[in-house]
């Protein structure tokens, strides 16, 4: 027995969704209810077709991505658009897509990504993808919905309270200075009294001179917001990241052990090195070095901030990119 002839759809409003998508009426009956009811989710919600073309992209997708539905949709989800990585920085677009994965099993799929925001920096989602199927169970697309991760949600509710006191970097939406000196503070006195672990770890733009020399100021403020913004969104709720001035940044990463707090710093420098903005044509990525060291008792602001600093131009000293401590 043949395919059915499909109905064809609506062109729908806001040319949301394409209009030769008649491949999915016999998924969807009604184009302009589906608009409205994705339209009111929190989620992001995006459908691809077989070839992994765009046709629907949502409201919640335009705010959590930066993409406007128009600047998307008739495009497949790879061309330079999401490009989902994993942890460790590695692109999942080829070879190890959940969408691929879904369509191909007929199976749904859930993991966590991080994908490219149309600023650059990189934003922590959780990914469920279910196939759709067209009335004789024939794989016609997938759906993906996403939602950004509650650390990033943490983040966001802090920004709100400092904005109200003024410890906030006016350039990259970060803490400042002051806060790091008041937490830093407060978290060695914590830790004095009940014995609360945590690291510290200066971060510094790789050749970051270089950047404003080549492309200007303008471009540097807009790689050190990307930085910033991926630093802060894939932290947990707990833990803190300032800009202290320039191209640095100090990070404290509270109750953490030697292993977990290393783990989360190479996380963190991959997910920056794997960030980019767009520049005359052109992709413009930096990587970052670390000094990361444990707090001790006997420690001010002042002495672990400067050993975290000397352990910072040891990574400079042996090539960057890297991560130099003392801990274990």
């Amino acid at each position: 027995m043949g395919q059915p002839v499909a109905k064809p759809l609506r062109m729908l409003r806001h040319g949301r969704l394409q209009a030769d998508v008649s491949d999915f009426a016999d998924a969807f009956s009604d184009p302009d209810c589906l608009v409205a009811l994705l339209d009111r989710m929190t989620d992001g919600v995006y459908l691809v077709d077989l070839q992994r073309t765009i046709r629907f992209w949502n409201r919640a997708c335009e705010q959590i991505t930066g993409y406007r539905a128009a600047e998307v949709v008739g495009h497949r989800c790879f061309e330079d658009i999401l490009r989902h990585v994993d942890d460790e920085g590695c692109r999942l677009c080829f070879g190890h897509c959940p969408l691929c994965a879904a369509m191909r099993e007929g199976a749904p799929r859930e993991t966590r990504v991080w994908l490219h925001h149309r600023l650059g920096h990189r934003v922590p989602v959780r990914v469920t993808v279910d196939p759709v199927q067209n009335r004789y169970g024939t794989v016609i697309g997938a759906i993906e919905t996403f939602s950004e991760d509650s650390a990033l949600a943490a983040m966001r509710e802090r920004i709100a309270e400092l904005e109200q006191r003024a410890m906030l970097d006016s350039l990259t939406g970060v803490p400042n200075r002051r806060f790091l000196e008041l937490t830093l503070s407060s978290r060695l006195a914590e830790m004095r009294r009940h014995g609360a672990p945590f690291v510290v770890a200066f971060a510094d733009v790789d050749h970051f001179k270089q950047v404003n020399d080549a492309y200007g100021h303008g471009v540097g403020d807009a790689v050190l917001r990307m930085i910033a913004t991926t630093l802060a969104g894939n932290l947990r709720g707990s833990d803190t990241v300032a800009r202290i001035g320039g191209e640095e940044f100090v990070l404290l990463l509270y109750h953490t052990g030697a292993v977990s707090s290393l783990t989360s710093c190479e996380r963190l420098r991959k997910l920056v090195a794997s960030s980019s903005i767009r520049v005359a044509d052109r992709d413009l990525s930096v990587t970052i070095s670390f000094g990361a060291t444990l707090a001790a008792r006997s420690d001010s602001p002042e002495s672990v901030l400067r050993r975290a600093d000397a352990l910072l131009y040891a990574s400079k000293r042996s090539g960057r990119d890297r991560i130099t401590t003392d801990i274990g």
